[in-house]
């Protein structure tokens, strides 16, 4: 693995720390993020929810708006339709919420990914319809590249509202209302033009709320959004958009919210899944924690129940639903982890020099590829596809690596495919069988192009030089005001000079160790390494760590903890 590290100018730091208030650290990761004006700095540290810009200049916001007052006023009949992913179903969940607050009665589906396969297809459209014809319908997180499927809803006498942030090279829906700001981009929207489905959902409830005030209803006054930041924080984290904008701001603020979250549905999954809210919620809680629960669901059997379980108020059904969830997790994690040693042996043993790789098994789950897509990417530092068996289909996931955006690379090969669509890190893909030696050979030309050559090596940027003596509690403290983490703010990775190992590393489960080192007073530091047991450091030699920094709670104390990222033999020695 390559360390890079650009060092910021001298001076820059120093201004830049001398006008925000902070201390050169965190003045050099603020200038890394392209933060240097100390006014953006300053609003990046503290954000408000005062930041939030008027939602009616979103694209179609206002229109859609108005649309919703009409059914409500009308009590007109409202299929809801969110894909099954944490962003679909929290999109779902607080739209639902809000319309059932202004005594609408919505009825919502969350597509069967076997049955009716992804996004807005004929077969979910039918068994929503089965209950009746409903005078609107809106489709959430899917749909932007529906023409036909939105035609035949209109052709039936419905409304359509499109509410989704996938990227389309193909022509606007010429039916319906969509609200898509990569679609409907216009000079001036950075703010939110990242937002995924549900912080435009957000969004949206801001600019219903906002009319109807302005026409004195009698309920929209006693609507607060902040209530709704903890479902548009969950979706804005697990979908992996980047953080800064709006985005920053609902995740932010919903995270907080999210840590006394008066929601039953939600408390019952965070118990279950062991988050303890008085450590605080982080992006980390969501996830590796929430949102592969209720994935879960969507990807082993129906999303609907996760629905279900952030819409009750019921704590019964609560704690029973987040113990089937916590199940379906199980499973999920037993069929992924079948699934991963399977991939990994193709990739050494039939792909190891390729750039980008194309998998398929026949006995391959499509619901849970996208995971294991996610790993061998990591493993193996190089942008893979994973699909899974669906008949004459093959279907699942890609995900990418820096620098390799999957939207171009596939809208450079995709003449196989029968359907495609995501973000530049993550897409889903289907083709028919036959065509998978094609695309596979293609996929890899496309990565090759992209990135100049076979493979990409493996690269550790380091945000920060640290001396020992500086990590203290005050750097935590300091590092709080960049939370949080993700996409876009990338979480900060330190490295240390010279660290000299006095006692031999402990080895734990078999693949993980902890080690301790001394500042120069004498100071004890901590700190724990992850699936790297078969790399122990050396003994009394100087060393580099590259590392993160994080609070571990442990028999109720809070202590700062070091966390392993790479090492090596300090240069020179």
């Amino acid at each position: 693995m390559r360390w890079i590290y650009k060092p910021s100018s001298a001076a820059e730091v120093g201004a830049l720390s001398k006008h925000t208030g902070v201390s050169p650290v965190i003045a050099e990761l603020l200038l890394r993020n392209g933060l240097g004006d100390p006014a953006v700095a300053a609003s990046f540290l503290r954000p408000a929810l005062a930041g939030l810009n008027d939602p009616f200049l979103l694209h179609n916001v206002e229109a859609v708006a108005v649309r919703l007052r009409k059914a409500i006023d009308a009590a007109e009949d409202i299929v809801v339709l969110g894909d099954y992913d944490v962003d679909g179903v929290s999109s779902t969940t607080l739209l639902v919420s809000i319309l059932r607050r202004f005594g609408s009665k919505p009825r919502f589906i969350v597509p069967r990914r076997m049955e009716d396969g992804y996004g807005l297809s004929r077969s979910a459209i039918d068994r929503a319809l089965e209950q009746g014809k409903p005078q609107l319908f809106i489709a959430l997180d899917c749909g932007t590249n529906s023409h036909a499927e939105v035609a035949y809803l209109v052709s039936q006498g419905i409304d359509v509202i499109v509410i989704d942030h996938h990227r389309s090279k193909e022509e606007p829906l010429e039916q319906g209302l969509l609200i898509n700001p990569h679609v409907h981009s216009r000079e001036g929207d950075e703010a939110w033009r990242n937002l995924c489905t549900v912080g435009l959902v957000f969004k949206l409830a801001h600019g219903l709320v906002k009319l109807l005030r302005a026409e004195n209803h009698p309920v929209a006054h006693s609507i607060k959004l902040r209530d709704y930041l903890d479902l548009a924080a969950m979706g804005t984290v697990a979908d992996l958009v980047p953080l800064t904008g709006e985005n920053r701001i609902i995740a932010r603020f919903g995270l907080r919210i999210l840590q006394g979250c008066e929601r039953p549905g939600i408390r019952a999954l965070m118990q279950i899944a062991g988050v303890k809210p008085d450590h605080g919620i982080n992006p980390v809680d969501i996830s590796f924690r929430l949102g592969p629960r209720i994935n879960a669901s969507g990807r082993l059997a129906d999303a609907a129940l996760s629905v279900e379980l952030m819409l009750s108020d019921d704590d019964q059904f609560c704690s029973e639903t987040a113990q089937q969830l916590d199940v379906f997790n199980r499973e999920r994690q037993d069929i992924e982890r079948q699934i991963t040693e399977e991939a990994e042996r193709m990739i050494e043993t039939d792909f190891a020099s390729w750039p980008g790789i194309v998998l398929f098994g026949e006995n391959w789950h499509p619901g849970v590829v996208g995971i294991v897509a996610g790993r061998v990417t990591r493993k193996y530092n190089r942008p893979c596809v994973v699909l899974g068996n669906e008949g004459e289909f093959a279907k699942g996931s890609g995900r990418s690596v820096n620098g390799v955006n999957l939207v171009d690379v596939l809208g450079s090969c995709s003449e196989q495919l029968k359907s495609w669509g995501g973000h530049p890190m993550a897409v889903g893909v289907a083709l028919e069988k036959i065509h998978l030696d094609v695309f596979r050979t293609r996929f890899a030309e496309a990565v090759r192009t992209t990135v100049g050559g076979d493979l990409i090596e493996p690269i550790l940027t380091i945000s920060a030089w640290l001396t020992p003596d500086q990590i203290r509690e005050q750097l935590m403290e300091e590092l709080e005001f960049m939370q949080p983490f993700g996409q876009g703010n990338p979480e900060p990775v330190f490295g240390v000079r010279g660290v000299v190992l006095r006692s031999r590393p402990e080895v734990f489960k078999q693949s993980h160790f902890r080690f301790n080192f001394d500042d120069s007073r004498g100071r004890r530091l901590f700190g724990v390494a992850w699936k790297m047991a078969h790399r122990l450091p050396p003994l009394g030699v100087p060393l580099d760590f590259a590392v993160e920094i994080a609070w571990n709670y442990f028999n109720d104390r809070k202590l700062l903890q070091l966390e392993l990222v790479d090492w090596r033999v300090s240069e020179g020695e």
